[in-house]
């Protein structure tokens, strides 16, 4: 096959994992993201393409820094290299498209994604009463800055308690669960089961944060090391965040490729990439169990690459919460038993804030060069299943070049939204709900419910009984009353 030479390739992957115990020694995110990137070259076979980056690009995290891809570009000498910071709320997805599309456009002929986390640096130091300082990077800008067009959550989500990631992926579950018409605890061993498995997974990935299988029942229940946190929600359903770690990759044309002689039996091709940037809250999502969006994505992505799912041989799911998963791949039609990761999910393997798709694509990447004639998929998502993202990759060239799209327009027709008011006094539905523990001790219950009129309202209960009793029986599709101030009623 003869190769269009502005096709994009990876050429390049690197991965991070820092477990130090001491804050003094530990390395600051930039220095990690450095790390990556000096490894995602060395991994493509030239130090020399560092100097050769167009643009870095790094997603937001929960780093202080003005412009990261700067500060990163002085360690490993990129000095040519334009900088991109894409905020919280920017799909990783968006940033490898655009990289992509980029230099099939002969806009730039080698773009670096990078993005990294110190939190377990961080919390060692909070621990110990040191510090843990960062580079300062008084009134430095990035050359150019993404920012999305909305917030991730409606005022009245904030207002009632489903601002928390943990929280509003709960009101998701248990909406998923009425659907299916499954027991409280026939869902909770569903859902511990399916996150064992991914433990197990972890347990073989080489930059997992955690690399222990972890038996189904210490998922599901609740103990001292794991608290429920949202109903049905323990600690190990969550995603860890307070890992020290950092992914890079480096995408160039093939004549970039070819020109400075890199090996090209590590190459993994792009091959198509979708994205959907509607944002509509949870609680205004007519159907808080599904995903329209992520159904598009998917399907236009394989659209795009000429593709079927049945011909995807591995996948990585966006992996936050268990309901995130098993949304994706229903959205998706990844039914039966095949497995939904190749890192072992965001519990296990470790979620940066806002770097997890690239630890993703860095152990894709790797997989997809053993297994050569594989199509490989992975998934990103931002905010609470907000915006979705599907990329295809494969060590086989495609025939028609990279391909992407944005399926916004196409998201927004096919998914229905809710009004959402803060006031109603009288007679409501619950759609779905969940409950916030403290120390153990049910504190508060949440309902996301349907008004007589088609709108919907966030009603709260502060009463530690009532919320136990919702944790302990069936809430959705229950009559409820509603008064002043969103007050369930007794």
């Amino acid at each position: 096959m003869t190769l269009d030479p502005r096709t994009p390739v990876l050429v390049g992957a690197g991965a991070v994992l820092q477990r130090e115990d001491d804050p003094a020694a530990a390395r600051e995110p930039c220095d990690l993201m450095a790390d990556a990137l000096e490894r995602a070259a060395a991994d493509a076979g030239s130090a020399r393409l560092l100097a050769e980056a167009d643009l870095i690009a790094v997603p937001k995290g929960l780093w202080h820094y003005g412009d990261p891809a700067r500060l990163v570009a002085a360690r490993v000498g990129a000095v040519r290299a334009r900088t991109l910071l894409a905020e919280i709320g920017i799909l990783q997805q968006t940033l490898v498209n655009r990289a992509c599309a980029d230099i099939a456009a002969g806009k730039a002929d080698v773009v670096v994604v990078a993005g990294g986390e110190a939190r377990y640096r961080r919390q060692r130091a909070r621990r110990l009463g040191v510090r843990a300082d960062e580079t300062p990077q008084a009134g430095v800008v990035p050359d150019v800055v993404l920012r999305p067009d909305g917030d991730l959550w409606a005022p009245l989500e904030a207002e009632r308690g489903l601002v928390m990631p943990v929280n509003a992926y709960a009101v998701m579950e248990n909406a998923l669960r009425h659907a299916d018409g499954r027991s409280l605890d026939a869902h909770r061993d569903e859902i511990a089961a399916l996150w064992a498995g991914f433990s197990r997974v972890a347990a073989t990935n080489p930059y997992a944060w955690r690399r222990e299988p972890v038996p189904a029942a210490a998922i599901r229940d609740p103990s001292a090391a794991n608290p429920m946190l949202a109903f049905p929600y323990t600690k190990l359903h969550n995603s860890q965040w307070n890992v020290d770690q950092a992914a890079a990759l480096i995408v160039c044309s093939i004549a970039k490729a070819r020109a400075l002689g890199l090996p090209s039996d590590g190459w993994v091709f792009p091959l198509a990439g979708t994205e959907s940037n509607l944002i509509l809250p949870v609680a205004m999502r007519a159907e808080m169990q599904r995903s329209p969006a992520t159904a598009l994505a998917g399907a236009r992505a394989l659209a795009l690459a000429g593709l079927g799912i049945d011909a995807v041989g591995h996948v990585d799911l966006y992996s936050c919460f268990p309901v995130a998963v098993r949304i994706q791949a229903r959205e998706l039609g990844l039914g039966g038993d095949r497995p939904l990761t190749v890192t072992g999910g965001m519990t296990f393997a470790g979620g940066p804030l806002n770097n997890y798709v690239l630890q993703a694509l860095v152990r894709m990447a790797g997989i997809l060069r053993e297994d050569r004639a594989a199509t490989g998929m992975v998934t990103a998502v931002s905010g609470m299943l907000t915006k979705q993202g599907v990329g295809l990759w494969s060590a086989t060239p495609p025939r028609a070049g990279f391909r992407c799209e944005d399926v916004t327009a196409a998201a927004t027709a096919a998914t229905t939204a809710r009004p959402l008011v803060a006031e109603h006094d009288g007679p409501a539905t619950v759609a779905s709900y969940t409950v916030l523990y403290m120390d153990g001790s049910p504190i508060r219950g949440i309902a996301v419910c349907d008004l007589p009129d088609g709108a919907r309202t966030i009603a709260t209960t502060e009463d530690p009984g009532e919320a136990a009793a919702m944790a302990a029986e069936e809430q959705c599709g229950r009559a409820v009353r509603i008064g002043a101030g969103g007050r369930l009623a007794p």
